[in-house]
C-alpha cells in the first residue's frame, strides 16, 4: 500500500485529478484497492498487529512525516498506491515515524533511507512470495475431510509467525555481522565501496529447450533443484550467492582460490546429476561495485561474456583471474615448469633411494587448480581478452 502523495499536506482532502510519479523500480497502479475480505482483513491484522485505522494522509500525519516523503517511502518498500482508503495501521506509522527519525538525526540522507526501504522491500516481497507459494500453500492442505483451507489458515500463521520473525531477524543479524566484517577488513576506505572480488556466473546449457519440451512442473522443480544446488556449494566453501535467474547464479568470492573452488565443484555436483543439463562458467577478477546486495562494473560484464563462450561442463577465467591465481600460489605461472619441477623432484627422490639417503630437497609445489591458455577473441564490448580454462590439479579438498 502506497500514501497518495498529492495531498495538500494542509489536511484538505486530495484533489480529483493526480498525477503518477513512478520510479524505475516500480510501477505504481493507482487503482489499487484494499481487499475486504474478512478473513485477509483478519490474517493482515494478526501478522501487522494492529487494525486498519488511518488514510495514508493520516498516517502521514501521525508520524510527523510530509506526505511527498511518505509517499516516496512507501513506494520505494513496493507498495500499490491506496488513494485515500483507511487501510494503514500503527505499524505503518511507526515504520514511517523510524525511517523520518534516522534522517532527522543525520544517521540517513534521505536519498539512503529510500534506498534502505527499497533495498529492505525487494528482499523480504521475494521472501513473502516464496513463503507463501512454496511453504504456507503446501502446510494448509486440509489435514481432515471437509475443513476448508480457509479454516486451517489462521491458526497456522498465528503459530508460525512469532517463530518466522525470530529466524528472520536471526538470519538477517548473522548475515549482517558477516557482511560488515568483510567491509571493515577492507585496505582502505574506497575499497569499502569499489573492491576487488571474484564474480562467477554459472549458466546451463540449452534451458531455452527444455523450457519447451518440460511440464511447468517438471521445470520449476529442475530450476528449484539447481539453484538450491548452486546456494549450498556456494555458502559452504566460502563465497556470497549475489542472485539467481532460473538457469543461471551470480556468485562473488574475496579472493580468486575460492571462486574457483566453487565453479569446478558446481560443474561437478551438475555432471553427477543425470537429470540436469550441462553447466559453463565464467569468472573474472577485478574491481567491483556492490550496491543493495548487488554487484556492478566491468569485471561482472566480462564474467557474464566469458560464461556465454564456455564449453559445457568447463569454467572460463579472465587473465586478472589466472595471474591472482598464480600469485596466491593456487596454480602454477606455466604448467610446463610445473611437469618439469615435478620431474626433477621424483629423480631426486629415485637417486636418493638408490644411494640409501634422504632426498634434503624441498618438494616442488602443490597446485590446486590448472590454467590453459584459450584463443584470444573479441568480447562484445570488451574488446578482446583471452580466455583461460580453469581445471582441478588433483581431488578436490573435502
Amino acid at each position: 500500500m502506497t500514501v497518495d502523495d498529492t495531498s495538500s499536506g494542509d489536511g484538505t482532502d486530495p484533489p480529483s485529478e493526480r498525477s503518477v510519479h513512478s520510479t524505475p523500480h516500480h510501477e505504481v497502479d493507482h487503482t489499487a484497492e484494499p481487499t475486504d475480505d474478512p478473513l485477509a482483513i483478519r490474517l493482515e491484522a494478526l501478522i501487522l498487529g494492529s487494525d486498519r485505522r488511518y488514510t495514508p494522509f493520516q498516517a502521514a500525519r501521525t508520524a510527523g512525516v510530509s506526505m511527498d516523503l511518505a509517499s516516496r517511502f512507501w513506494r520505494a518498500m513496493g507498495f500499490a498506491d491506496i488513494g485515500q482508503a483507511k487501510a494503514l495501521t500503527e505499524a505503518d506509522v511507526l515504520a514511517l515515524r523510524r525511517l523520518a527519525g534516522l534522517v532527522e538525526a543525520g544517521l540517513l540522507s534521505e536519498p539512503m533511507a529510500i534506498q534502505v526501504a527499497r533495498s529492505t522491500g525487494q528482499t523480504t516481497a521475494r521472501l513473502a512470495e516464496w513463503q507463501i507459494d512454496s511453504f504456507l500453500e503446501g502446510l494448509t492442505e486440509p489435514p481432515e475431510p471437509g475443513m476448508t483451507r480457509t479454516e486451517v489458515t489462521y491458526p497456522l500463521v498465528e503459530l508460525l509467525l512469532p517463530e518466522l520473525q525470530e529466524f528472520l531477524v536471526y538470519v538477517w543479524r548473522r548475515q549482517l555481522a558477516a557482511a560488515t566484517g568483510r567491509v571493515v577488513q577492507a585496505a582502505d576506505d574506497e575499497e569499502m565501496v569499489d573492491r576487488r572480488l571474484a564474480v562467477g556466473f554459472a549458466d546451463l546449457v540449452g534451458f531455452t529447450r527444455l523450457t519447451r519440451r518440460l511440464e511447468e512442473e517438471e521445470l520449476g522443480e529442475l530450476v528449484e533443484a539447481f539453484e538450491t544446488t548452486s546456494a549450498d556449494l556456494v555458502a559452504a566453501h566460502g563465497g556470497r550467492l549475489i542472485k539467481t535467474l532460473g538457469d543461471e547464479v551470480l556468485f562473488a568470492a574475496d579472493d580468486a582460490g575460492t571462486a574457483g573452488e566453487i565453479a569446478l565443484r558446481l560443474v561437478e555436483a551438475m555432471a553427477q546429476d543425470t537429470t540436469m543439463p550441462a553447466l559453463r562458467v565464467g569468472i573474472a577478477f577485478g574491481t567491483v561495485t556492490t550496491r543493495m546486495g548487488d554487484v556492478f562494473g566491468t569485471t561482472v560484464n566480462l564474467a557474464s561474456r566469458l560464461t556465454s563462450i564456455a564449453p559445457k561442463d568447463a569454467v572460463l577465467v579472465d587473465g586478472a583471474f589466472a595471474q591472482e591465481l598464480t600469485r596466491t600460489g593456487d596454480a602454477p605461472a606455466s604448467e610446463t615448469e610445473a611437469a618439469e619441477e615435478a620431474a626433477a623432484a621424483a629423480e631426486r627422490a629415485r637417486l636418493a633411494e638408490k644411494e640409501g639417503r634422504r632426498d634434503e630437497e624441498p618438494p616442488p609445489p602443490t597446485y590446486r587448480f590448472g590454467l590453459q591458455p584459450m584463443w584470444q577473441r573479441p568480447v562484445r564490448g570488451l574488446g578482446v581478452v583471452e580466455p583461460w580454462l580453469l581445471a582441478r590439479r588433483g581431488k578436490p579438498s573435502t
